[in-house]
């Protein structure tokens, strides 16, 4: 049986807590109707499993990365997982202006992980 590689792993479920988180915190923006409280109690429970997802990728990529270059993975991960649920669930296209923020974060990415000498 295949396993994961320990350096992939956390980066695979923080791609799938994103998932969740995303649409824990944005899911509810199609339904602007429903009652608050509801959306709020739902957004609550969808989290609930980005946090089974997200609590331990933190805490086993911190065994193999820096806790600055896990939360530079997490920040560019959310990024590219908004883009998607932006443009796919709720139609909302990007513009270059889009492309050119995330490529500015993508350069502070590269910055975190570079080995300077």
């Amino acid at each position: 049986m295949p396993t994961i590689s320990p350096s992939v792993l956390p980066i695979l479920m923080l791609f799938a807590s994103n998932v969740f988180m995303t649409f824990a915190w944005y899911g509810h923006l199609k339904f602007k109707e429903s009652w608050l409280p509801l959306a709020i109690v739902v957004s609550w429970g969808i989290a609930f499993f980005e946090y089974c997802l997200a609590v331990p990728a933190n805490r086993w990529g911190s065994a193999l990365y820096t806790a600055a270059q896990v939360k530079t993975m997490q920040e560019v991960i959310t990024l590219i997982v908004f883009a998607g649920f932006s443009v796919l669930y709720l139609k909302e296209p990007l513009g270059w202006n889009h492309g050119l923020g995330f490529a500015l974060i993508a350069a502070g990415a590269f910055l975190i992980f570079h080995k300077w000498s």
